[in-house]
């Protein structure tokens, strides 16, 4: 913005100083040349009278010599012939006898080009009726005389405009500039997290205004987050009741494999329930500037949680397979964001597919981006981009979703626990399970996709970006991980 003004600023003080400087310097010009022969006319006028006098060669010789155009050698008197008296020329001549001649018949005064400069012709009428001429010479110096000096003057005075110009422009850019600026630093600022972020309010009035709206937002946008971390602090801790309640019911379960499973899941919502609680009352809300440190190993992570689920897949006499998951893998996300993630994809497999439908895990690892593929044997998603619509998931495949809670009896309890109704569309589904998975990767660079998987159901593609790489890279990488992993069996 500053050097558009700048050479906004220059291209018009340039375009105004020169249609002034020049018409000036022309009628400088012009008036230098009609002073130069208003003298010589007044020289010419000069001899007037001595030619209506005389017409004697010694008396205007005398006269011519006398004058000051003749003293300087620029003045001579064309003589015709008057009876026995032969024509004469007096002076230092320099027109051609053709323009004398002309200029006695046409008896007015001209001007003629000679070696030099201009001659002036100034006709004049003696005693005996015939026209005599009067030659002044006129230098081509007298013609330009003070030109150049008022040209170099009147270039000076444009040169001098246009710096000041400049630098008036650049003044006036530097302060609307460097508000600007500062505007935009505190976005970038506000917008990595640091909430303290503030724009000073001074400037041009465009600006100004500009600095008290983003402030107005910032404090807007901290007192929203402050009031959606109490908000969810509030709705959390109300859920302890109900949670003391089902643990001491799951506690009077006594012994067997769906009362330990149901103890298991009542302690892990109570765990994420405190999570949520101190992550709402934390004075800090996370953002993606502040996660940049964490990290884990998503094949750690995600042979965890396979073990976990695979309790359930073998009671509903479904196929769980994993791969890629031999060699660490260490992905920019905090473990819990991870298993949260996991945990609601394959909770989705469960709570939407029949029982016996197999599902795979398979990571495909590459040195931009790791991809996690969820992959189940069900009757797919009808529209996978509302799927991912926050909140509309509820709306979708209900038939799959009767299929799949049909006689499951106390595993229910362990499949509630991890909020998996999203992608299918249960009854009580909120639709935030693909988008816990869809900001995880987002939070990363990636992104979250569902396609048709090999087993024939549905493929949820989580493409994990691990560095600042350009998205055109990171995407063909992450296709050619697929494609070679997809050629080797999960197992």
């Amino acid at each position: 913005m500053r050097w558009a003004l700048v050479k906004v600023c220059l291209a018009v003080t340039t375009m105004v100083v020169a249609a002034f400087a020049v018409p000036l310097g022309l009628v400088i010009q012009e008036m230098a040349r009609d002073r130069a022969f208003s003298s010589a006319e007044r020289h010419a006028a000069g001899m007037g009278p001595t030619l209506s006098i005389t017409t004697d060669r010694a008396e205007l010789t005398r006269a011519v010599a006398t004058s000051e155009a003749g003293g300087d050698g620029r003045m001579a008197v064309h003589v015709p012939a008057v009876g026995a008296h032969p024509a004469l020329t007096i002076g230092d001549r320099r027109a051609h006898p053709h323009d004398v001649a002309s200029t006695r018949e046409q008896g007015r005064a001209r001007t003629v080009t000679v070696s030099g400069g201009y001659a002036l012709l100034q006709p004049f009428a003696i005693g005996s009726g015939e026209i005599a001429v009067v030659e002044i010479h006129v230098p081509e110096s007298e013609v330009s005389k003070g030109v150049t000096t008022a040209w170099l003057v009147l270039a000076g005075v444009g040169v001098g405009l246009v710096i000041g110009s400049v630098a008036v422009a650049d003044r006036l850019g530097v302060r609307m500039v460097q508000p600007a600026r500062r505007l935009v630093g505190a976005a970038r600022d506000l917008g990595d997290g640091k909430l303290t972020a503030r724009v000073p309010e001074e400037g041009p009035t465009e600006l100004r205004l500009a600095a008290v709206a983003f402030n107005s937002m910032a404090d807007q946008v901290v007192h929203l987050l402050a009031n959606e971390r109490e908000l969810a602090a509030d709705l959390s801790h109300r859920l302890r009741t109900p949670l003391t309640v089902l643990r001491l019911n799951a506690a009077s379960l006594g012994d067997g494999p769906a009362a330990e499973q149901t103890r298991i899941a009542v302690e892990k919502l109570e765990r994420e329930v405190d999570t949520i609680i101190r992550t709402a009352r934390d004075a800090k809300p996370r953002t993606v500037a502040g996660r940049q440190g964490a990290g884990c190993d998503a094949a750690e992570v995600i042979r965890e949680r396979m073990e976990f689920w695979s309790a359930l897949a073998e009671d509903e006499g479904r196929e769980a397979r994993v791969a890629g998951v031999e060699r660490p893998v260490w992905i920019p996300v905090a473990r819990a964001d991870l298993v949260a993630a996991l945990d609601a994809l394959l909770g989705n497999v469960f709570r939407h597919t029949r029982e016996g439908a197999a599902f795979a895990v398979d990571v495909h690892s590459g040195e931009d981006a790791v991809i996690v593929l969820v992959s189940d044997a069900g009757d797919g998603i009808a529209d996978p981009k509302a799927a991912l619509a926050r909140g509309n998931s509820g709306a979708m495949n209900s038939a799959n979703s009767t299929n799949g809670l049909n006689g499951r009896n106390g595993r229910d309890a362990l499949k509630g626990t991890d909020d998996a109704g999203d992608a299918g569309g249960a009854v009580g589904s909120t639709g935030l399970g693909l988008d816990i998975a869809r900001r995880l990767a987002e939070s990363t660079g990636g992104d979250v996709r569902i396609g048709r998987s090999v087993l024939g159901g549905t493929e949820v593609r989580l493409w994990l970006q691990r560095g600042a790489v350009r998205p055109s890279v990171g995407r063909r990488a992450a296709r050619a991980m697929v494609r070679r992993r997809r050629r080797t069996p999960a197992r």
